[in-house]
């Protein structure tokens, strides 16, 4: 048992008791990052067992936003560049993702909290069994209208913005509209993200500070937080310290 546990339970209820419920996000996306690099440090721990450390950390989140009233999550759970890393790797992941997706139909949590989840991305990019997963878990939670999840998968935020203009072009081609009416809500409207509300907040795990490609247009006013916590051990404090911190920013939208 660690020791230091009181203590962070406590903390914890500081932090929660003294937060803004006025100021609070509605929207928070993450990048998830770090498993990796949990794994390695644990010496005798495998790549893939610590990406599984990572889903164990999403669910978490997941019930700490719920808790909290974040309505929307969206997380970073695999880029187009992460096909490039070795085979044996990615084959894991595969296997993991199925096995991930299609539990989402029988997860407790998920239809209790009734949390819809849909996955954002270049799902073409993956295999049969994993796009097969996704549209399980989707059609298990479509009906729901309270939460919602995205998993960006085989995404790339340059590669979205392209994709967009590439529709937009096509119906500028075929006569169905003009370049006169291309405006930031039409570019919107052709996002992967269609529809959603921006993210208020982007929390980044790992010690890194950049966004890595991730949702470039709709974080243009968002609030960044970085963290040193590897993704596998992110504790409750640290994702309500991320909370606090946009709740004590000022947000002037270039005001």
């Amino acid at each position: 048992m660690n020791l230091l546990q009181p203590l962070y339970s406590v903390y914890e209820w500081f932090i929660s008791r003294n937060l803004d419920k006025d100021k609070m996000p509605k929207h928070v996306a993450i990048i998830m990052d770090g498993n990796r690099r949990y794994s390695k440090i644990q010496g005798n721990m495998s790549t893939i067992e610590g990406h599984k450390r990572g889903v164990d950390t999403l669910e978490n989140v997941l019930e700490w936003c719920i808790d909290l009233g974040i309505d929307i999550v969206t997380v970073y759970a695999f880029s187009t560049e992460n096909f490039k890393r070795n085979e044996k790797e990615v084959t894991d992941l595969m296997k993991l993702f199925v096995d991930s997706f299609l539990s989402i139909s029988t997860n407790k949590k998920i239809h209790k909290n009734e949390v819809k989840l849909q996955a954002v991305g270049r799902l073409d990019l993956f295999p049969e069994e994993v796009r097969d997963a996704i549209k399980d878990a989707e059609k298990s939670t479509e009906k729901y209208d309270k939460r919602l999840i995205n998993i960006a998968m085989g995404y790339d935020g340059r590669v979205e913005i392209v994709d967009a203009f590439r529709k937009i072009a096509k119906e500028v081609q075929e006569g169905k509209i003009s370049p006169e009416d291309i405006d930031e809500t039409m570019i919107n409207d052709n996002l992967y993200t269609a529809g959603l509300e921006d993210p208020n907040l982007v929390i980044r795990t790992s010690g890194e500070e950049r966004l890595s490609g991730f949702l470039l247009w709709q974080s243009s006013y968002s609030e960044l937080y970085f963290t040193d916590s590897l993704w596998p051990e992110l504790r409750k404090v640290d994702f309500l310290r991320a909370i606090r911190s946009y709740t004590k920013r000022q947000r002037r939208f270039g005001k």
